[in-house]
């Protein structure tokens, strides 16, 4: 589990493999040395498992589902990266829960500068607009982000300078490709609402007890 606040970047030293798996070595020398074997990883939103590591890189292996999920494929060595190392259950969240299972891909469709600020339009999937609304969170390439306007698939995301600096984020142009994962609670809230089970164990009925009418009664 990741809170998605970027703690560095680093760079990718190898990029060996194609959708069929990748194993990635990517070079960040204040993060690998506290790394160890086995461990996980977000690498721009996407969780992943340390294979090897050193005092100046580490690797990590993909498989061809999350190549196909993420923008993996789009990779290429001297590209950076955002990281982030799990969050400690001891560890106050200044994002918000962020699982680093990507749920698709995004593309940037309007970047504009705003006062000390970059304004950013990010076009997300029909299959995914259920899941994201305004001042609603959203985690891109990793990044925790407030969703600060909605218009159809369009979702709106403004970026501090302090974000901007210590991410991928402040280079990004239109037309670039980013990895996605909505709220994990809105999520679940809305299976519960148009796909939950009943409340009897091994229920066979598509009845959920959450409706519209339900959440009302209880506001």
């Amino acid at each position: 589990m990741f809170t998605g606040i970027v703690e560095t970047t680093g760079l990718i030293q190898a990029l060996d493999g194609g959708r069929d798996g990748l194993k990635l070595t990517v070079e960040a020398p204040s993060m690998a040395p506290d790394l160890v074997q086995g461990a996980s990883v977000a690498v721009n939103g996407v969780c992943l498992t340390i294979v090897d590591y050193g005092d100046e890189a580490f690797s990590v292996e993909i498989v061809p589902e999350t190549v196909s999920r993420t923008t993996f494929e789009n990779l290429q060595v001297g590209h950076r990266v955002n990281l982030e190392r799990p969050m400690r259950l001891s560890d106050r969240i200044d994002g918000h829960l962020v699982q680093g299972h990507v749920d698709g891909v995004g593309r940037i469709a309007a970047r504009e500068e705003q006062g000390n600020s970059l304004w950013y339009e990010v076009e997300i999937s029909d299959d995914l607009t259920p899941f994201v609304i305004e001042k609603g969170s959203i985690a891109l390439d990793g990044i925790s982000l407030t969703i600060a306007g909605l218009a159809g698939n369009l979702a709106a995301v403004s970026i501090i300078p302090h974000t901007a600096s210590i991410t991928t984020f402040g280079s990004r142009q239109i037309g670039d490709e980013i990895n996605i994962e909505v709220d994990m609670i809105g999520r679940y809230v809305a299976s519960l609402m148009h796909t939950g089970r009943n409340a009897h164990p091994g229920g066979d009925q598509d009845v959920s007890p959450i409706t519209e009418a339900w959440l009302r009664e209880k506001m």
